[in-house]
């Protein structure tokens, strides 16, 4: 894994956040930054992940889940919508969201009490945007992009988004050594 050179995506910059490229070669690289991004998670962490399908956002995921120290296989919740995963240890939960089949705005999103339960957990969101923003100032955002034109098919660039004060130190916490 590796920091990446490029900006984020056109029309990504939100004002005041701080953004970090990484290039992720494999699905283990990609499990591997799930865990590294865990190890900086904290309950009432809201992450929002964005990315074609099939682009690396559940395995992501799984390396949260493997990070945080979870119970239960991290698999797409694509259709139960969400999933609870408690905390083996002393850990926050992690709540799983595919919100690819919902239609727009907390509304919808209503139903699952998110805003219930964030206070205690690390919530993900795959397909969250335009619809869970509302539930927290400070979030991260990762999107994940297949290079245009890239013959790798496993290569991503990982972009962070940390959005808010809690996230000024996302640099530091998660660059590459």
């Amino acid at each position: 894994m590796e920091a990446a050179h490029n900006g984020p995506a056109a029309g990504t910059a939100v004002p005041g956040t701080v953004t970090l490229d990484l290039i992720v070669e494999s699905p283990e690289q990609m499990r591997e930054l799930g865990r590294r991004i865990a190890g900086v998670l904290a309950p009432g962490d809201l992450v929002m992940l964005s990315g074609e399908l099939g682009a690396g956002k559940t395995t992501l995921t799984r390396g949260l889940g493997e990070g945080l120290g979870v119970r239960g296989a991290v698999t797409s919740p694509t259709f139960v919508i969400a999933r609870v995963h408690p905390p083996l240890g002393t850990g926050p939960a992690l709540v799983h969201v595919d919100a690819y089949r919902l239609g727009g705005g907390l509304d919808e999103m209503e139903d699952l009490d998110l805003d219930v339960s964030l206070p205690e957990s690390v919530i993900v969101v795959e397909w969250g945007d335009g619809k869970v923003e509302e539930l927290s100032e400070d979030r991260l955002r990762v999107l994940i992009d297949r290079a245009v034109g890239d013959t790798d098919d496993e290569r991503r660039t990982v972009t962070l988004m940390g959005i808010g004060a809690r996230w000024a130190g996302l640099r530091e916490d998660l660059a590459p050594a």
